[in-house]
């Protein structure tokens, strides 16, 4: 039996409502820190349930590199995409070295620095990416009860929207202290 948590909402019914008075309590502090414990929760289980019909052997971790690529393009340096995908250089080299093995990317010297590297895609890792997204679709089409496509269009544009604040403005230190970036 579900719980009533569990339930998907209906997009007008009292509960998705702006004007939910179950919040209206909290401070504005706990108010967006509950507000990213779900969409944390939500990257839990979708990154799960994604990793779990992967084709080729692809780590969650592996189909960002690709994914990456494909949407912001290649021909990077294992640094930029360490700082771009936020994770260490030793954890990037090691994800290169695996999807270098599988064909998917290729690592070369950069032409003007030799000491450093540059990262490829190739047509295998295109289309790894790819069968990636195809493979998600079964799962897709079953979040389409609890989340419907008018729900995800009037809702995208304010995450992208800070997505791209939290981007160009990660914090540089536990501190509090935020570092403002340009945009990639």
């Amino acid at each position: 039996m579900q719980k009533a948590s569990d339930q998907p909402h209906d997009a007008g019914s009292k509960h998705t409502s702006s004007k939910d008075k179950r919040y209206a309590s909290l401070s504005d502090e706990d108010l967006l820190f509950r507000y990213f414990v779900e969409i944390g929760i939500i990257h839990q289980l979708v990154s799960t349930a994604f990793q779990n019909v992967l084709p080729h052997g692809l780590t969650g971790a592996q189909f960002t590199v690709l994914n990456h690529c494909v949407r912001m393009g290649d021909n990077k340096t294992p640094a930029e995409l360490a700082e771009v995908l936020q994770v260490t250089r030793g954890t990037l080299t090691s994800t290169l070295a695996r999807l270098e093995s599988k064909k998917f990317i290729r690592v070369f010297p950069d032409a003007v620095d030799g000491r450093s590297k540059r990262v490829r895609l190739t047509a295998a890792g295109r289309k790894a990416r790819e069968d990636g997204v195809r493979a998600a679709w079964p799962l897709i089409n079953d979040v389409k009860a609890a989340l419907p496509r008018q729900a995800a269009e009037r809702d995208l544009p304010r995450l992208e929207e800070l997505r791209s604040w939290l981007d160009n403005h990660r914090w540089a230190s536990a501190h509090g202290k935020s570092k403002v970036r340009g945009k990639r």
